[in-house]
């Protein structure tokens, strides 16, 4: 990922609306929601929601899909893992299988913190 699509992808989720909604659509999974039930949801006007649905969709962190007459917004699982791996490209001195970017195969955290030598 290039420094400025990272920019771009970190200014789309710098916005409370906009951070619930991707948080949001990343538990969903793949099939999304309306944008009625995301306003919903969240708790915001579905006008104003527009606004930040396009914004992250710009951003390569949402898709959208049309269906007859509703339109479905779900994350891009692959913009937001380009975004990690972005983030986790320099990491871990030179030991990328301590934080890899598929966070299934990461180190996992206990309680009192992380034990990278487990």
């Amino acid at each position: 990922m290039e420094m400025k699509a990272a920019t771009n992808a970190f200014a789309a989720l710098a916005q409370e609306t906009r951070l619930a909604v991707f948080r949001l659509l990343i538990t969903v999974g793949p099939n999304g929601l309306t944008a009625g039930d995301l306003a919903q949801q969240v708790g915001v006007p579905a006008s104003t929601l527009s606004h930040h649905l396009a914004t992250l969709e710009r951003a390569g962190l949402l898709r959208s899909r049309r269906v007859q007459r509703q339109i479905f917004y779900a994350s891009d699982y692959e913009g937001t893992r380009r975004l990690i791996a972005f983030l986790m490209e320099d990491c871990c001195q030179g030991r990328p299988e301590l934080c890899s970017t598929d966070l299934t195969l990461a180190v996992p955290c206990g309680p009192d913190g992380c034990d990278h030598e487990a």
